[in-house]
C-alpha cells in the first residue's frame, strides 16, 4: 500500500464519521446503528 492509498483511506474514514455523526438519534436507529458503532463502521468502510 502506498502513501496515496493510505491517505485516501484516511479521508474516507473521516468523511464517513462526519456524515454519520451528523445524523440524529432517530435516523441512526432507523439505520440500525448507535453512536458507538460509528467509528467501527467507518473503519470497515475505509479498509
Amino acid at each position: 500500500m502506498n502513501i496515496r492509498q493510505k491517505f485516501n483511506e484516511m479521508l474516507q474514514y473521516h468523511r464517513t464519521v462526519r456524515e454519520l455523526s451528523a445524523l440524529d438519534g432517530r435516523q441512526l436507529r432507523d439505520l440500525g446503528i448507535t453512536r458507538g458503532d460509528i467509528h467501527d463502521i467507518a473503519r470497515g468502510k475505509a479498509l
